[in-house]
């Protein structure tokens, strides 16, 4: 696809892909909130005593388990305990040392990591599956001790950047379909779609769950019209694969190329790598969205 896409003005370093084709025009997302700067003055003027606890929510994210939302009902369903006792209050804090427990196991405190694989075809992307020949897991074992997981999903067939991590927020946040993220796909037709339905796409179609239309889609080479980018930020189940489907087409091949500002630049297939301080750190800006 490298003679048809290029990155985005004025940024060299997102790596962002664009395909050729008129794009579809996008509404502007809201101004982000500019942080107010005295809650952290604030927190520093704190005493030493306090320093030393942490909500039991955020603690429980940061073990990998889940978001802080989802800790918080783990802790009001009575699903955990600290120091083994139940603790069934929101906002309540801790010490990083207590012993916190998830069910009767104990949960420990990791350092966050982010890792990039580029996804081959025929493997399933889940943490355990007994009857699967390959996880996307089989990938990654050596990549760090941490209890990392897949963040959303390929299925099978689809290949391309999964990202995986234990970082419960960052991942619900990417997931959730309020913050509905930007994917990039290379599509390949078993036939050459037709300008009639190309046009569809762009302007919406309505599927069995719902209306959907790309923000954008063009064909990625002038003479070759079985290849299609299209660019989309729903997250709704096979959406691409049931889009193309809905119009009599099946799809040979789906690659994934773009994914919350994250590409697979220079990571070949079945290789995975470690995210810079600079892809996490927009990530958890939500600078690409």
């Amino acid at each position: 696809m490298t003679k048809s896409e290029k990155g985005p003005k004025n940024n060299k370093t997102s790596g962002r892909k664009k395909f050729q084709g008129s794009p579809v025009k996008k509404t502007k997302s809201s101004k982000r909130k500019i942080p107010d700067e005295r809650k952290y003055l604030r927190e520093d003027s704190k005493s030493d005593h306090n320093k030393d606890y942490i909500r039991l929510n955020k603690y429980i994210a940061s073990t990998g388990l889940c978001s802080r939302r989802e800790a918080d009902e783990y802790i009001k369903t009575g699903l955990i305990t600290v120091n083994d006792k139940l603790t069934t209050e929101l906002g309540t804090k801790i010490k990083t040392a207590d012993v916190v427990k998830y069910e009767g196991k104990r949960l420990a405190w990791q350092k966050k990591v982010y890792i990039l694989l580029n996804k081959p075809k025929d493997c399933i992307t889940t943490v355990d599956d007994p009857y699967a020949k390959k996880t996307v897991m089989d990938f990654v074992k050596n990549a760090c001790k941490e209890r990392i997981y897949p963040v959303g999903r390929l299925d099978r067939n689809t290949t391309g950047i999964l990202l995986l991590t234990n970082d419960g927020d960052l991942a619900k946040e990417l997931t959730h379909p309020k913050f509905n993220k930007l994917k990039i796909y290379h599509i390949f037709l078993n036939k050459a779609l037709k300008l009639y339905d190309l046009e569809r796409i762009a302007k919406g179609l309505t599927l069995e769950d719902g209306f959907i239309k790309a923000d954008s889609i063009s064909y990625v080479v002038a003479n070759d019209k079985k290849q299609v980018g299209i660019e989309i930020h729903s997250g709704r189940n096979r959406i691409i694969r049931r889009i193309f489907e809905h119009l009599g087409y099946r799809i040979i091949k789906l690659d994934r190329v773009y994914f919350a500002g994250l590409t697979k630049k220079g990571l070949p297939r079945g290789k995975w790598r470690h995210l810079d301080n600079k892809e996490i750190s927009m990530l958890k800006m939500g600078v690409y969205k």
